[in-house]
């Protein structure tokens, strides 16, 4: 097992023993969703559509056990700098930069699922003219969103400023996204909700 330490400011929360297996999850979330997505930009980069990347998160090495001489197991690091958000590239001439979340909480996505500097790193590229949502999946429904990101910043902004709730209910992530339909390939094609949304495209 790999302890993961976070740099200064960042708070990993405290989970007792007994909530072992949901630290678990915790760690997880996204995982199976974020392959989906880089299944699908890989397609769009093999057709010439889009590059867009997953980020790399840079940690430094502190504890590596040798079990054998042919076999390094590393088991402390720590993350060198929070990170932002999971993907980003090019597309159609503009900057594009997303979030990929998944949630199995069937009435609402809580924002325990997302980190502050992740929020105001995405805040900041809307601002300079990016092109910015979170991908959103409900796993009890079985549905993808698109979510801009200027929609998601009115219920955080309003959780921050202590007036509103700590979550999104899934009834306005639907009212206000853009659902993606699952396909063969690519998987999640989300430029073309991109297309509608930011090109005016249908």
């Amino acid at each position: 097992m790999i302890n993961l330490k976070y740099p200064a400011g960042i708070q990993k929360s405290n989970v007792t023993s007994n909530h072992r297996k949901k630290k678990v999850q915790y760690g997880h979330r996204g995982m199976t969703l974020e392959k989906d997505i880089d299944t699908t930009n890989k397609y769009y980069l093999n057709t010439n559509r889009a590059i867009i990347h997953k980020k790399p998160t840079p940690i430094t090495v502190v504890n590596v056990d040798y079990p054998s001489r042919k076999k390094a197991k590393i088991t402390e690091a720590y993350y060198k700098t929070p990170s932002t958000s999971d993907y980003n590239g090019i597309y159609r001439g503009r900057y594009i930069d997303f979030e990929v979340k998944e949630t199995r909480n069937p009435t609402r996505f809580p924002f325990i699922n997302i980190h502050e500097h992740q929020v105001e790193h995405m805040r900041e590229c809307h601002k300079q003219g990016g092109i910015v949502f979170i991908i959103m999946r409900f796993h009890v429904h079985d549905e993808v969103f698109l979510y801009p990101i200027e929609r998601f910043l009115v219920h955080w902004d309003n959780f921050k400023n202590k007036d509103g709730r700590k979550s999104i209910r899934y009834d306005d992530v639907k009212k206000e996204s853009y659902q993606i339909p699952e396909k063969y390939n690519p998987r999640f094609d989300y430029l073309k909700t991109v297309d509608e949304i930011y090109f005016g495209e249908r």
